[in-house]
């Protein structure tokens, strides 16, 4: 995690906030930084935040972004 944080430019505070969701909405930026250490692309982001739960509702809030590879 720490890496992560530093090669986004981000404190590893802040990322600890975004994984537990004490960060409702952070920065487009940050995601963004994020995603590209981490090699997904933010149409991959894009696609895993709305996409619908198991049971078909509404999009997941709690999706979980995993490194490509």
């Amino acid at each position: 995690m720490l890496r992560v944080a530093l090669d986004a430019g981000v404190s590893p505070e802040t990322l600890r906030k975004i994984e537990s969701g004490r960060v409702a909405t952070p920065a487009f930026s940050t995601i963004a930084a994020i995603a590209g250490v981490l090699g997904v692309s933010l149409d991959d982001v894009w696609a895993q935040i709305n996409a619908p739960d198991a049971e078909g509702d509404a999009p997941d809030a709690g999706v979980q972004i995993r490194a490509a590879g």
